[in-house]
């Protein structure tokens, strides 16, 4: 509970303007009268963003007559202990000790600028807390990249645990024909449940990480004391083996097979990754859709992994083919990724590289020489778009790899082994398998669409 605000001091602290803020008051989305709580302002925070999502003032106010209370229940959920942001940022700056310009870039960094330039008890909480790591010598600029981290980590945290709750509660509620009360009281009390787990669970995966990363700064430490790696002049300068793996004609299988078969794919790649990933104690730094960027700090762990995930995926069964790339250097550390020359040149080999393909630079083939049942075949020099100087290639491949035995479905690039073939067709003497009939039927209507 905060002070009483006018409807003045409302819009102010909204940012709406007073006519606004009536307008909403007489369709019932905001509390009647002339005195309010911060808790109000929250509300109209709410009907702003749905506006701005694209409802109609009608829309939104035909919801919250169909479900009594819809505003306040997301009021509750994002604010289940009741305290509402009531300060100011030069509020906070008092509470804090910090100057004002820290605390704007604070909360900028954790992103909070959408709910406005109010914080609650919490915000102030944090804020003193980061203020103390400052005092302790901790740079500015590495704290706020650390914030950034935490906030980007942890909204996608949160935004999955809501995702998965809507589709999989609240939305098989309503498909069972469950009465809109039914599927409140369901729902609520299932909200409860998990917000009674989400904490620590948090609290437990951190504690995990934290495990493989001090771990990893052993590794660090041993290589300083050992003269083995050099301090930078510049802060986060690394030496690692950076990884890119993706399947090979995603695209194409996407528009053919659709989103579902899409993302069973995607899922049985993620499935093949981690488990490579893990075993040979690599990182994976992001996934953006069929594609990942994989880090190692021993280059023959990079190789020995990326050559698993391709022959984990070979062996699956109507999956298309891998291709990645791969080179060893230094990189900068920066907020939870890794960028830099590495980088970039890794991913131009992975667009480089043909189905079933690891892609290695010379630097990398250097490094991680002596790999057990590995040969690199040199390929000349390749021309990379972005890269100013050719670069000398090398495919890494396993001597003791057999023959394969699939044929590829030339519509969506699945690989087939002889008794999944569902049709074939011959082409100018040359028999064309197929996944299904709806891919034959797509390749007779336009053959020329689709290359070998």
């Amino acid at each position: 509970m905060g002070p009483e605000l006018s409807l003045e001091e409302l819009a102010e602290r909204t940012g709406e303007t007073v006519a606004c803020l009536e307008e909403w008051r007489a369709a019932g989305l905001v509390r009647a009268g002339d005195r309010f709580e911060p808790e109000d302002a929250e509300r109209a925070r709410l009907v702003r963003f749905l506006l701005r999502r694209g409802f109609s003032l009608e829309t939104i106010v035909q919801a919250e007559r169909h479900r009594q209370g819809l505003l306040d229940d997301f009021l509750n959920l994002e604010f289940p202990s009741g305290q509402f942001p009531a300060y100011s940022l030069t509020d906070a700056a008092e509470k804090t000790g910090l100057e004002f310009d820290m605390v704007q870039r604070l909360w900028e960094a954790v992103g909070l600028n959408q709910h406005g330039d109010v914080a609650s008890d919490d915000d102030i909480e944090t804020l003193a807390g980061l203020g103390i790591a400052l005092d302790a010598g901790l740079p500015e600029a590495a704290l706020i990249g650390l914030v950034r981290v935490y906030a980007d980590a942890l909204r996608r945290v949160a935004e999955a645990e809501v995702r998965l709750f809507h589709f999989h509660v609240h939305e098989q509620l309503r498909g069972a024909g469950v009465s809109p009360e039914e599927v409140k009281r369901g729902a609520d009390t299932a909200s409860a449940q998990l917000r009674g787990l989400v904490e620590p669970a948090v609290l437990y995966f951190h504690r995990k990480g934290w495990t493989r990363a001090v771990r990893d700064d052993l590794a660090l430490h041993v290589a300083e004391d050992a003269g083995l790696s050099d301090v930078s002049e510049v802060p986060g300068t690394l030496s690692v083996a950076v990884v890119f793996a993706d399947l090979a004609r995603f695209t194409p299988l996407t528009e053919v097979m659709g989103d579902a078969v899409a993302a069973d794919v995607v899922d049985r790649f993620s499935k093949i990754v981690r488990t490579a990933v893990d075993g040979w104690d690599g990182r994976i730094v992001k996934q953006i859709g069929d594609g990942y960027m994989l880090v190692f700090f021993e280059p023959r762990a990079a190789v020995a992994c990326a050559l698993e995930i391709e022959e984990r995926a070979a062996g699956e069964s109507q999956f298309p083919a891998v291709r990645s790339g791969a080179h060893w250097g230094p990189v900068l550390y920066r907020e939870g990724d890794y960028v830099g020359a590495t980088v970039n040149l890794a991913s131009r080999l992975e667009t480089e590289a043909g189905r079933h393909q690891l892609l290695v630079t010379a630097e990398l083939r250097r490094a991680a020489e002596g790999v057990p049942d590995v040969e690199f075949v040199p390929l000349g020099t390749r021309t990379l778009k972005g890269v100013s100087e050719d670069v000398e290639v090398f495919e890494a491949r396993r001597t003791t790899t057999a023959a394969r035995e699939k044929l590829v479905d030339p519509v969506c690039g699945m690989e087939l082994a002889p008794s999944e073939v569902a049709a074939g067709l011959d082409v100018a003497g040359e028999t064309r398998a197929f996944c299904s009939t709806d891919c034959l039927q797509r390749f007779v209507a336009a053959p020329e669409r689709y290359g070998r």
